[in-house]
């Protein structure tokens, strides 16, 4: 166990910095929510963390957990946007008049989702339709289940694998 002088060393390293370290995440992300959402999950896993080390470059040792959840989160979000389309994309998109049998296996797989989706715990069922229908962050959604914003992350990724598991992985 780290001892509150270790923590509270870390945390006022972190504040300091805090405004460079979005500005690193930023430039990964490319969007300021995202890269706020990333500090704050890097500030909660430093302080979270129970592991005892000594941190002899603690900014170093700062950008570098930012920057690695950074690139993460970009990996997650470039891997989820292969599979749900921003709303606003969708007003320009003309009614689908597919073949019948397309209009089908578009219904089979929904099927699939939805049934997949009911299989989920409830928690994390509720945290993924908060996060991709409800449009919140996942802090909101951490705020509203009393849960830490990294499990809400596991949660959004468990369902996701699940709902693509239930699609055959396509």
């Amino acid at each position: 166990m780290r001892t509150n002088e270790q923590i509270a060393e870390l945390a006022d390293v972190f504040i300091t910095y805090r405004s460079q370290l979005c500005h690193a995440a930023m430039k990964i992300l490319g969007n300021r929510e995202r890269a706020d959402d990333v500090v704050q999950d890097a500030y909660l896993k430093i302080i979270e963390a129970d592991a005892v080390f000594d941190v002899r470059q603690p900014v170093a040792y700062l950008y570098q957990v930012v920057r690695n959840l950074a690139i993460d989160r970009h990996r997650r979000c470039a891997l989820e946007s292969g599979f749900f389309a921003c709303e606003e994309e969708g007003l320009e998109v003309p009614a689908p008049s597919g073949t019948p049998e397309a209009i089908a296996i578009g219904r089979q797989e929904l099927g699939r989702v939805a049934c997949a989706l009911g299989e989920l715990p409830e928690r994390t069922r509720k945290a993924f339709e908060l996060y991709r229908v409800g449009g919140l962050t996942q802090r909101e959604i951490a705020e509203r289940l009393g849960v830490s914003t990294t499990l809400v992350n596991f949660m959004i990724r468990d369902a996701i694998d699940h709902c693509r598991a239930a699609l055959g992985g396509s």
